[in-house]
């Protein structure tokens, strides 16, 4: 897939866990991610585009290492971490030129992803390696973390980046085919949940405390916390086998027993637009002339510099802002790619002109689309 594929494609957000990458804290499972990764390249094929949420580093540190059982002390799992990420993504790199496909790491903390500016940096980021027809490898920042900014866990961490990309799938494998009613081996009355929503109440109920294992940090309770959070920007949530045979093949074709279905109640623009408009703080103001406010309204474009007629207020990149027209009437709101005082600098100007202004260039656009909602 390169740049010119991306119209009418999907983005999955598929995250497999320690177990299954490394055999249960064996090592890496060199067949298992061989598979994992013929899958992605042809989900490609079929305009799915992929970013990869991978646990491992850690457990493959420890058995670098020699070391039997995950530590406590986070300078050692650090430690670890830096030195499983070395096999971790050669691994991968590895494995998806065989189908002549490039990957990029990419590691996030909490922080990455609360702050305004850095949530921006890394989504336009992710958005450009896909439009590339690179794959994204994305793990926690294990190395610099500290206790208070850990995610905890990769299945938050994969919830967090469906959000991220307003990703329509969010596909968490595990070492269970699904999530049953109970914990199927102590419960022969255990039942597979096949399809609800994600904001059913019970879930969590069902889920339990779950058990993480000697090697991971999630459980089940963390899917079920992970698919409530994918559900608020329209993701549906697929809990599901990864050792089961052509598992996300069939998952894109929705065949029966795929494991577990957590449903959004809203589809993932539809979502994104209205957390745009009702749960952000506005920092400025940006008043735009007739030919921008058609742009926005009746063809859905971007909002570029040269439609912008004045800038009120401070505010940062990534931050939110309003945008009016010349009689102060409310049109928009979206996070803008430039600080108050280089969005001054810029009005009126062609985007082209950008970085002969500036001397240099984030975005082309003020607000893209993606980041904005109308709020006639």
């Amino acid at each position: 897939m390169n740049s010119s594929d991306t119209s009418n494609t999907q983005t999955w957000v598929i995250k497999a866990g320690s177990s299954l990458l490394t055999n249960h804290g064996k090592g890496l499972d060199i067949p298992f991610i061989s598979q994992w990764v013929e899958q992605v390249a042809k989900l490609r094929k079929e305009n799915i585009n992929c970013v990869l949420v991978s646990s491992g580093a850690v457990a493959e540190g420890l058995s670098r290492l020699g070391i039997s059982s995950r530590p406590s002390a986070i300078h050692e799992l650090q430690a670890a971490a830096a030195i499983g990420q070395m096999g971790l993504i050669q691994t991968y790199e590895t494995q998806f030129q065989k189908h002549g496909i490039h990957t990029a790491q990419i590691l996030l903390t909490h922080d990455d992803l609360s702050n305004r500016q850095r949530y921006l940096n890394a989504r336009s980021t992710l958005k450009t390696l896909l439009e590339q027809g690179i794959v994204p490898i994305v793990n926690e920042n294990d190395t610099v973390a500290i206790d208070e900014i850990r995610f905890g866990d990769n299945d938050t961490l994969a919830a967090l980046v469906a959000n991220l990309m307003e990703a329509s799938h969010l596909v968490l494998l595990t070492d269970q085919n699904g999530m049953y009613t109970d914990d199927p081996r102590h419960s022969k009355d255990a039942k597979m949940i096949t399809k609800t929503m994600a904001n059913n109440p019970e879930l969590r109920k069902m889920a339990g405390k779950g058990s993480a294992g000697k090697f991971g940090r999630g459980g089940m309770l963390t899917k079920v916390k992970a698919a409530e959070r994918a559900a608020l920007s329209g993701a549906t949530t697929i809990i599901a086998g990864g050792n089961e045979p052509e598992i996300l093949l069939r998952i894109s074709k929705k065949q029966e027993n795929t494991g577990t279905w957590l449903l959004a109640d809203k589809e993932p623009i539809a979502a994104r637009k209205q957390w745009l408009a009702s749960h952000l703080q506005v920092k400025g103001k940006l008043t735009i002339d007739d030919g921008a406010k058609s742009a926005l309204i009746n063809q859905g474009k971007s909002l570029l510099p040269v439609g912008v007629i004045a800038c009120d207020g401070q505010f940062k990149r990534g931050e939110a802002v309003l945008c009016v027209d010349d009689s102060g009437n409310s049109i928009a709101v979206g996070l803008i790619n430039y600080s108050s005082s280089e969005t001054s600098k810029i009005l009126r100007t062609p985007s082209q002109n950008i970085e002969k202004i500036l001397g240099y260039i984030d975005e082309s656009e003020l607000i893209h689309r993606d980041n904005l909602a109308l709020v006639l």
